[in-house]
């Protein structure tokens, strides 16, 4: 019996770099390599359990780069901004010149094909006028790889449903018995499974927690306002949303028949709003 082909992906433990190497799992046509800081946190163990060869990598060292790649067929490369202070993070991550041992790694695969999670350079795009970090460093890289003729396909999914859990999730009013979102800014916003305004969201939240959900209708110069950190970036954010960059819902049914809705989603995951 032919033993399959190895897809490394970086980031295994989190929620993106999870989700592939979940679904490369139950499509049973690549083995996984599930790199991650921590073999011994529980969601690298559930991998384990499922099949994956987990092993401990970090973009930021070479060595554990070079193991990770090595007889790999192909590598998913998910980059991280939000746990370090670095400037351009993730740029450094995936070696552009500021960290060039990554590229060569790459480019000796032998389907000569990687697949990164990017995002578009909202800076560039929009002038100067827009700087939103966290998609910026993603543009960078991506811009990088096909300067240099790296084969490489960039991926850009939407906003995390997961996010409701944390930075998104409803905040009860200060003038009456009743939650707020504030994120979206009151527009469409383009999600991989759908594209709702945040109304929609709002309503779907109360019809489910059974509270009263609304839009705060905030505007973005009140939001970058609010004194958290990333607090300019994140405004900025939804300033480039505003101007609704591709996010091909239907394509996503394509690809994935089995995505999720957000009303589903949240039917799931009610344990999470019980603090609220």
């Amino acid at each position: 019996m032919t033993s399959k082909k190895v897809i490394a992906v970086f980031g295994a433990t989190g929620a993106q770099g999870g989700s592939v190497a979940k679904a490369i799992l139950e499509g049973k046509k690549f083995a996984v390599r599930a790199l991650t800081r921590d073999v011994t946190q529980p969601n690298a163990l559930a991998l384990q359990d499922l099949g994956a060869e987990v092993v401990k990598g970090d973009l930021d060292d070479e060595a554990s780069v070079e193991a990770a790649l090595k007889g790999a067929y192909g590598a998913f490369l998910v980059t991280s901004i939000w746990n370090s202070n670095r400037e351009k993070k993730e740029v450094y991550q995936v070696g552009t010149p500021l960290n060039p041992f990554l590229l060569p790694s790459l480019a000796a695969l032998p389907s000569l094909e990687g697949v990164f999670s990017g995002l578009e350079n909202v800076k560039r795009l929009t002038n100067g006028k827009l700087k939103v970090g966290h998609f910026d460093e993603k543009g960078e890289v991506e811009e990088y790889f096909w300067s240099i003729g790296v084969p490489m396909t960039s991926i850009r999914v939407a906003a995390y449903f997961e996010n409701f859990f944390t930075i998104w999730k409803p905040m009860k009013a200060s003038d009456g018995d009743y939650y707020t979102l504030a994120e979206f800014l009151g527009k469409a916003v383009g999600l991989s499974a759908e594209a709702l305004t945040i109304q929609q969201y709002a309503d779907v939240l109360s019809k489910i927690l059974g509270k009263e959900v609304r839009d705060a209708k905030i505007t973005p110069e009140a939001y970058e306002k609010l004194g958290f950190p990333k607090a300019e970036e994140l405004a900025n954010m939804f300033r480039f949303y505003q101007m609704k960059p591709d996010r091909d819902v239907k394509l996503t049914h394509q690809l994935n028949p089995k995505v999720k809705s957000f009303s589903q989603f949240i039917s799931e995951n009610q344990g999470a709003f019980k603090s609220i």
